[in-house]
């Protein structure tokens, strides 16, 4: 049976079981904390458990890298929902040691779309409309300085209120360690 065929199959059950009820909570998170993660698989539960996070405590915005790469990309536009609609008060982006988009180079990627079908010509055609994808699809050299970088556009958003705290950690995918880069209550928008 194929891999989607089984989900519905599984969610029918649990729907009749009512799997769900203990996983019901408010759409305003409780720490009123909006935390930018990556989206490496290793970090699916063992982030949360290692941040002590719960369901319902905070809202979750997965990317690869936890790169916010544009300030009016669709990463910022949650962030900014979430810290006007869902009352969050704090931001954490988190990377972490290992990521798959240290070094990710453009030109493999584009290798590999064309070996999956795509063609020279549309690749020509998205470049020639302006598309700048050697910068769209490269990553960074260090999983830090991803976090930094994330955090500086986080911060000097011109819609982000001037008094909410943008923190930067970085994660060990093994061990579930955290090492603070940067301290968002030190850098608060303004102050440094």
């Amino acid at each position: 049976m194929p891999f989607l065929h089984d989900v519905i199959e599984f969610n029918r059950s649990f729907v009749e079981r009512k799997g769900f009820e203990p996983y019901l909570t408010s759409p305003l998170p409780d720490k009123r904390l909006v935390v930018v993660s990556c989206m490496d698989t290793r970090l699916l539960e063992l982030l949360p458990r290692a941040m002590n996070l719960h369901n319902g405590d905070v809202t979750l915005i997965k990317n690869a890298g936890a790169i916010v790469s544009h300030p009016f990309g669709s990463v910022m536009r949650s962030i900014l929902v979430a810290i006007y609609n869902l009352t969050v008060d704090e931001v954490v982006v988190v990377g972490h040691h290992g990521c798959g988009m240290t070094g990710l180079d453009c030109g493999q990627i584009l290798e590999k779309a064309k070996n999956r079908g795509i063609s020279e010509e549309l690749i020509s055609t998205l470049r020639h409309a302006g598309i700048d994808l050697a910068n769209w699809l490269t990553g960074f050299d260090k999983p830090e300085d991803g976090v930094r970088h994330s955090v500086r556009v986080i911060r000097e958003h011109p819609l982000l209120p001037r008094d909410v705290p943008v923190h930067g950690l970085i994660m060990d995918p093994r061990t579930g360690a955290l090492q603070l880069l940067v301290d968002g209550y030190e850098t608060r928008k303004g102050t440094k």
